[in-house]
C-alpha cells in the first residue's frame, strides 16, 4: 500500500485590487516564502466595471482610507492612491494562464502586476494593459480554460467560509487572515513546516 505524502503547499487567495493583498504579496516575497505557495487570484468584489471609474465620494474616502491603513501596516511599501479599483477578471485569467504555463513567470506576471495597479495606477481590468504587462509569455487569447480555473479558485476560497483576502490556507487548513505583522506570518509559516 502506497501512502501519500500532505501537500507543503501554502494556498495563497488574492486579488491584485486590495492593498492589503498586495502589501501581504511584498511581504512574502521579502521573507522569501512566497515559493511556499500556489497564488490562486479570487474577485472579492466581482461587480467592479471594466473600464476602472474614478472612485468619488465616500468611494474615494474609502479608498484612500484603506491605502492610508496598509501605509501603517507596511511602511515603506511603494504604493499609490489610484483612481479607483478595476475588475480584475482579465487579469485573473492571464494569471491562471501564466501559472500553469511556467510558475515563475506566472509569479513574476502577478507581481507587475500589483505593482502596475498600486504603483502606476494602471488600469488592470483593461486587455491591452493585461497583455503588455504579460509580455512575450502571455497568450494571445486567455480561453474558457483558464476562466475555469479562475471559477475553481473562487469556489476554494468560498469554501474556507472566509469573504476576505488576504488569505492564507495552511497545508494542514489553519488560515492566516490579512495583511498582519511580519512576527505572526513567521509564526504561521515556522508552525507548518
Amino acid at each position: 500500500m502506497t501512502t501519500v505524502a500532505p501537500s507543503k503547499t501554502f494556498l495563497l487567495y488574492s486579488d491584485f485590487n486590495c492593498p492589503f493583498c498586495y502589501a501581504l504579496h511584498e511581504r512574502l516575497n521579502e521573507m522569501n516564502l512566497l515559493d511556499l505557495c500556489e497564488w490562486h487570484g479570487v474577485q472579492h468584489a466581482p461587480q467592479l466595471p471594466r473600464p476602472m471609474r474614478p472612485w468619488q465620494g465616500s468611494l474615494g474616502a474609502e479608498l484612500k482610507h484603506e491605502v492610508a491603513v496598509v501605509q501603517r501596516l507596511a511602511p515603506g511599501l511603494p504604493i499609490s492612491l489610484p483612481n479607483g479599483k478595476p475588475n480584475t477578471l482579465p487579469a485573473i485569467k492571464q494569471a491562471a494562464a501564466l501559472l500553469r504555463q511556467d510558475t515563475q513567470r506566472g509569479m513574476d506576471f502577478v507581481k507587475r502586476t500589483y505593482r502596475a495597479f498600486w504603483c502606476e495606477g494602471q488600469d488592470i481590468s483593461d486587455l491591452q494593459v493585461v497583455k503588455q504587462l504579460a509580455g512575450e509569455e502571455g497568450t494571445e487569447d486567455v480561453d474558457d480554460e483558464y476562466l475555469v480555473i479562475a471559477q475553481k479558485w473562487e469556489t476554494a476560497w468560498h469554501a474556507t467560509g472566509q469573504s476576505g483576502v488576504p488569505l492564507v490556507v495552511s497545508p494542514d487548513g489553519d488560515l492566516l487572515v490579512g495583511c498582519v505583522p511580519v512576527d505572526q506570518v513567521k509564526s504561521f509559516f515556522s508552525g507548518q513546516a
